[in-house]
């Protein structure tokens, strides 16, 4: 079923590229009706996968990254719908189609243990992913924002400056989504604290219990990228880190979000996977 929504993912793409290229409104708007039934028909399979396993899609790898890909396409839709914007969906789309070709040649959802029922769980895997869809925002602009600086710098004002927006506005778009992805990532990461101390008193002889702590990779990363990004919210300005300090940084903390996402969930942790 994962196949319907990369396809229309991937068709979409193509819209994007070709209305960033040529700024056609029509096109533009085919791109947007593109991606709302990539995102509709996301919304179905994780729908159905839901009431087939009786628990939403997220307590594995393959399925955590198809509701992130899902978040991350409907937190970019409410943006476009809401500024009439359409030039970051050039940069967002590759991300979307890239992630969700994992869960569509690799289908299933994972079974969930006894330890992960309860909403602390819940609480702790939602608030993480809408997150890392937050800091995945904030990527993508910052890299428009280096973009539109080195056309800006070079004075010649030519592809980037006539389709993105002015640098304040980009800033201020990454100042925001860093905000909301450090404020869910901080709720996600006190819940999930709370839920590892109950589930190590509940279920103390399962080991894979025992070894969620500081020494799990994922946790250890997790905070790594709490870190990141409270550098760049609370300090990094502070020292004269922002504008384009502050765009790279996003580009580090989201690539630290991906290093968790895909290569540690499913090659170096061991506790998280089950």
């Amino acid at each position: 079923m994962n196949l319907v929504p990369l396809f229309l993912y991937a068709v979409a793409l193509l819209a994007y590229a070709w209305h960033f290229a040529q700024r056609d409104p029509m096109v533009g708007r085919s791109a947007t009706t593109l991606l709302l039934a990539a995102a509709l028909s996301h919304t179905f399979v994780i729908g159905m996968q839901t009431m087939e396993a009786g628990h939403v899609p997220m307590t594995g790898a393959t399925s955590a990254i198809s509701t992130f890909v899902w978040m991350l396409a409907l937190s970019y839709l409410y943006i476009e719908m809401t500024t009439d914007e359409r030039a970051m969906g050039v940069f967002i789309l590759p991300l979307l189609v890239a992630l969700q070709s994992i869960p569509a040649f690799n289908p299933g959802v994972e079974a969930r243990a006894e330890v992960l029922r309860g909403p602390l769980f819940g609480i702790h895997v939602s608030s993480l992913l809408f997150a890392y869809a937050s800091f995945a925002l904030a990527c993508v602009v910052g890299i428009t924002y280096v973009l539109l600086f080195k056309e800006i710098k070079a004075k010649h004002l030519g592809f980037f400056y006539a389709r993105l927006p002015s640098l304040q506005v980009l800033d201020r778009m990454n100042q925001g989504a860093i905000v909301i992805g450090w404020i869910f990532l901080t709720v996600g990461i006190i819940v999930g604290a709370i839920w590892a101390a109950q589930a190590r008193g509940g279920y103390s002889l399962d080991p894979r219990v025992q070894a969620m702590s500081l020494e799990d990779p994922k946790i250890f990363v997790a905070l790594v990228c709490w870190l990141v990004y409270s550098f760049e919210l609370f300090a990094a300005r502070r020292i004269g880190w922002g504008g384009r300090r502050a765009a790279y940084l996003s580009a580090v903390g989201f690539l630290i979000v991906l290093f968790n996402l895909v290569p540690i969930s499913y090659f170096f942790s061991k506790s998280h996977n089950f």
